[in-house]
């Protein structure tokens, strides 16, 4: 999704990270496609030239941002060692992709850590071997802190205390009509100094399938370590979140979509998702500027 909503908005998203995913529009808006080639397992070849031309085509048609803005976009990826659930030559096949759009000096690949399929964090969560709920890794490796640094640049170094605080807000007010398939309630940590009007950076953090709050509650938005760095360099993260679903359109690990569950333009501006997650971005943004 991360890369999705890159893609759609580069013209205003400057970067993008992204832990263990395959290239864009893998799954083809056809789920058996996405587990089959996506995931754990990569029955046939996948076909990259196809899907580049499709991006390409998408950009021509104003359904993406032009592929043009990602020349120099700062791009970190990871892909574990131990990773059980995303196969290397999918997370290949996305750098790949990066490496073509942005240019070899602007991503980062991070693919010779022993991690699993998770979140890796300096001293929080589960063992960083085992791919478990919620998905966060005690891995002795501040990933955080190594992508929002790629990212950004120079970032002043965090301390333990927190200033802000975490917030709550409707997603299905803040989103409108393209929040259907979210759950009703996001999240955001705001440090101080945003509350008091300084000028900050936006970070939208995507969470994992099976990573939603109604699943881990708030692990993901408290203990990724974002926040820490966001704190001490005036960045909102902004947490919007997934549902699970069990009936039509049927998403039952709370994914974002990635394989065409809310209609086959998911991976575009068009896409219902991506334009919530814009939709709240922006309504979170003009709030603060009038609370200034």
């Amino acid at each position: 999704m991360a890369t999705q909503f890159h893609l759609a908005h580069s013209d205003w998203v400057k970067g993008a990270a992204v832990i263990a995913a395959g290239p864009y529009y893998c799954g083809q808006n056809d789920i058996t496609t996405a587990l089959s080639q996506c995931v754990d397992k990569v029955e046939s070849s996948i076909p990259v030239d196809a899907l580049n031309k499709k991006a390409r085509q998408w950009a021509d048609e104003g359904k993406l941002a032009s592929l043009d803005n990602l020349k120099d976009s700062k791009v970190w990826l990871l892909h574990g060692s131990k990773d059980k659930k995303v196969t290397r030559t999918a997370a290949d096949l996305l750098n790949q992709q990066y490496v073509a759009w942005a240019g070899e000096d602007a991503v980062e690949y991070v693919s010779d850590k022993p991690f699993a399929h998770l979140f890796p964090t300096k001293n929080k969560g589960t063992a960083c071997t085992i791919s478990e709920s919620p998905y966060i890794g005690n891995c002795d490796y501040d990933a955080a802190g190594a992508l929002l640094t790629h990212l950004i640049g120079n970032l002043q170094q965090p301390d333990d205390a927190l200033s802000g605080d975490v917030v709550s807000f409707s997603q299905a007010e803040l989103g409108g009509e393209p929040a259907k398939t979210l759950a009703e309630t996001g999240y955001a940590y705001v440090p101080d100094s945003c509350k008091e009007g300084a000028q900050c950076r936006v970070h939208i953090s995507f969470h994992g399938c099976n990573q939603y709050a109604d699943a881990v509650g708030r692990d993901y938005v408290d203990n990724t370590g974002l926040n820490r760095w966001a704190d001490d360099n005036q960045m909102v993260v902004v947490y919007p979140q997934t549902k699970k679903s069990l009936f039509m359109p049927l998403n039952p690990q709370g994914c974002w979509d990635w394989w065409g569950y809310t209609g086959d333009e998911y991976a575009t501006r068009e896409g219902k998702q991506v334009k919530a997650v814009a939709n709240i971005v922006n309504a979170l943004s003009n709030g603060a500027e009038k609370e200034k």
